[in-house]
């Protein structure tokens, strides 16, 4: 799954949530006792330990019995493993153990298998979601843990619980086959510079209230660079909890003849690709955009999932 071409990395799982147990303390306590639990250092933003012993990037599980009683109050509960153990997750300082390295979801979250890629992934979206609710929205008083990390309540018992940003990203493309058809990928304004280096990704942007996500792909394209967009087609979802968003992915027909007019504050540069220079950048061959060398959407991402699939015809 590392190429993107089989599932989005971010959207497999093996774990059973189990939801129902959420809300009973008893066998929450019980379950803490012989657990596995995941590790993540919120203040070096959100790593965990991964194994580099071995073939494919693991994550490292602590056993419950190993941890300070302390963390028991804060610990996330997870789900349930299909060998019947419960997991947990908590936010610590990650300890130094021979043939690991600490990662972050980014770097790693292609490479990992399915079990800890939503392992890892629930994990971070909800560890976001708690940092950003530690007051009430409405009455603004301190929140604390409850419901094994899946809601927060005041001292008044006024509860939120977790939700998630919906974004639309697209890949649009002309609809022809074969080594010329091309597809329209954009420099976000906001992306680092690299020197020498300039990344191209798929169009995004969140849905607004009132908004559905096919509704979202016209209005955020046409803002974007200008560009109306037909046939319209959902493809897949993945969770992107950076911070705390959920990615709806698109596939969507343009015509290249029309004008390209990027809109400035969000779009530094913006053209069509045809499918013989995204197959040389997918196989690290140099494409020169302007005197920089074309860079694609990171390996985790849904962005780079789009243009494989694109790529591979299945449009």
């Amino acid at each position: 799954m590392a190429d993107g071409t089989l599932a989005p990395p971010l959207s497999r799982s093996t774990l059973d949530r189990a939801a129902h147990r959420r809300a009973d303390p008893d066998w929450l306590a019980q379950a803490w006792s012989g657990a596995r639990v995941l590790r993540l250092d919120v203040q070096a933003g959100g790593r965990a330990l991964v194994r580099t012993d071995t073939p494919q990037p693991t994550l490292v599980l602590a056993e419950a019995d190993e941890l300070v009683p302390e963390l028991a109050a804060e610990a996330m509960f997870l789900g349930v493993e299909p060998d019947g153990v419960p997991v947990f997750c908590v936010h610590t300082e990650l300890p130094t153990v021979p043939n690991t390295r600490s990662a972050n979801l980014r770097q790693i979250g292609h490479l990992l298998g399915d079990r800890d890629a939503g392992l890892f992934t629930t994990a971070l979206a909800l560890t976001n979601w708690h940092l950003r609710h530690l007051y009430h929205p409405v009455t603004g008083e301190p929140t604390r843990t409850a419901e094994g990390g899946w809601s927060r309540v005041d001292s008044r018992g006024e509860r939120v619980w977790p939700r998630t940003d919906p974004a639309m990203i697209v890949l649009v493309h002309d609809g022809v086959q074969g080594t010329e058809g091309r597809c329209l990928l954009g420099n976000n304004v906001s992306w680092p510079s690299t020197p020498g280096q300039r990344r191209f990704s798929c169009l995004a942007g969140y849905v607004e209230p009132g908004e559905s996500a096919e509704a979202t792909v016209l209005r955020e394209v046409h803002e974007e660079v200008g560009v109306p967009v037909t046939d319209v087609k959902y493809v897949t979802s993945q969770a992107w909890p950076f911070p705390g968003s959920l990615m709806l992915g698109f596939l969507a027909a343009a015509d290249p003849a029309h004008p390209v007019r990027v809109d400035p504050t969000e779009i530094a540069q913006a053209r069509w690709f045809s499918r013989q220079e995204i197959g040389a950048a997918l196989a690290g061959r140099p494409v020169d955009v302007g005197g920089a060398e074309l860079r694609l959407p990171p390996p985790s991402s849904i962005a780079l999932f789009l243009i494989h699939r694109w790529f591979d015809g299945q449009c």
